[in-house]
């Protein structure tokens, strides 16, 4: 048994509540310390690695190559980046405020409404792979709504990715002549 005189303390009740205290603190602290050294210890998840999982599309911006910026999907768009753990990724961008088809019939809409529906949007899936030491994204395309894209790949610069921001860069973009498209997502809640 631990013999300790503190200065004051000649209850005996006093110096038991006393020790009490400070085996917990050291228990709490060993604890801590342990956690801490622990989460340290575990190496940092590869950029692949914290790409999987679902974002939310926030917003596209074009520039092109006389600087003219847009966004080809609006400023409210609407849409779903997904990258599953065995390399398959599904992507679909859709622009705020389509038409409605007035038959409810996605097949019978009128050219100005098909004209708007395939402006406004583009989905494509297939695989992807990462490169770690360039930071970049290829998006190898299965099939996509934009036909052309079928059978390529994309490589995109990883500009910014944290556990709840994704952004990228297309260098090679294709929309009225060579541009840049930058995406921005947030992960899905």
């Amino acid at each position: 048994m631990w013999h300790i005189e503190i200065a004051g303390t000649g209850s005996p009740a006093i110096r038991e509540t006393i020790i009490h205290l400070t085996g917990i603190f050291a228990v709490t602290l060993a604890a801590v310390l342990g956690i801490g050294a622990a989460a340290a210890a575990q190496p940092a998840k590869s950029l692949r690695e914290q790409l999987v999982g679902t974002w939310s599309f926030v917003i596209a911006e074009i520039t092109a190559a006389d600087g003219k910026k847009t966004l080809p999907f609006g400023d409210k768009p609407k849409g779903l980046l997904i990258f599953s753990e065995d390399g398959h990724f599904s992507q679909v961008h859709i622009s705020s405020g389509l038409p409605r088809i007035q038959s409810n019939n996605r097949l019978a809409g009128t050219d100005a409404d098909n004209r708007a529906i395939v402006h406004g949007t583009l989905a494509l899936f297939g695989t992807y792979t990462v490169d770690e030491a360039k930071r970049t994204l290829t998006f190898n395309i299965t099939a996509s709504t934009f036909p052309n894209q079928e059978g390529t790949s994309q490589t995109r610069t990883i500009d910014k990715l944290t556990a709840d921001e994704f952004r990228n860069t297309n260098p090679a973009a294709s929309r009225d002549g060579p541009a840049v498209a930058a995406n921005y997502y947030t992960r899905a809640k």
